[in-house]
């Protein structure tokens, strides 16, 4: 049984500070959800396989092409700030 000072101390855990109000809550609804998980563990699952998704899905892979295009009024095109042929940013290091 999950008690208001379980749900206290992972709160605390979790740097979440909680109003009494929320916790009674949390506490209410998180049993809830033990409850249920104590449910599903008396389910036989020993002839169910393993799986990874519930949807039989392939990925959509394209070629990867090694292209080596040396333009840079291309690449620099949309820099907020250039210099030469170089991107220019901020100085952030003294």
């Amino acid at each position: 049984m999950l008690t208001r000072e379980d749900v206290a101390q992972i709160a605390l855990l979790a740097r979440l500070r909680l109003l009494p109000e929320e916790l009674d809550q949390l506490t209410v609804e998180l049993q809830s959800i033990l409850q249920y998980m104590d449910k599903l563990r008396e389910l036989d699952t020993s002839e169910v396989e393993p799986f990874t998704q519930a949807v039989d899905t392939t990925n959509a892979l394209r070629e990867d092409v090694v292209t080596n295009i040396s333009d840079p009024d291309r690449i620099l095109s949309n820099a907020p700030a250039k210099a030469r042929s170089f991107f220019k940013v901020p100085k952030i290091i003294e």
